[in-house]
């Protein structure tokens, strides 16, 4: 029932002085966007700046707003086979922008596993707490 209670949790503020900048959004064509919600919501807890794109987000928009926004990290939450299956597709507008070792990437959800992040070089978690630790592990290796 804590998915239920995270639901239902107010949005935090945004933090006055950030601890880095995130864009996130859910890879299309995922419709679902409760999990990126709940990690959104963590990670402003957690003292992030939050750049949410949304759902069905196409690839090259998270490369696009990261070079924009100046991010420091990218999350991708996939809930579905044919978005994991545009993963790929991300890393490669991510080089496109020029932002590859510059920005850190991490991805989770229902529809990818750690197997699927390791194979195109992205880091992995399972929970919204593992995204919070991931991006507090990615600024400190900034």
């Amino acid at each position: 029932m804590s998915w239920l209670k995270s639901m239902m949790e107010k949005e935090p503020p945004e933090p006055e002085n950030p601890l880095g900048t995130v864009v996130l959004g859910a890879l299309s064509p995922d419709p679902h966007k409760a999990p990126k919600d709940m990690v959104r919501k963590s990670l402003k807890k957690a003292g992030f700046k939050c750049v949410d794109l949304g759902n069905k987000v196409p690839p090259a928009a998270f490369a696009k707003k990261a070079k924009e926004v100046n991010a420091d990290i990218i999350a991708v939450s996939i809930s579905t086979t044919p978005a994991k299956d545009n993963l790929p597709k991300v890393m490669e507008a991510i080089e496109a922008e020029g932002l590859k070792g510059k920005v850190a990437i991490m991805t989770g959800g229902i529809g990818v596993d750690k197997d699927a992040a390791d194979n195109v070089g992205i880091m992995y978690g399972s929970t919204r707490e593992e995204a919070v630790a991931l991006a507090k592990k990615a600024m400190e290796a900034k």
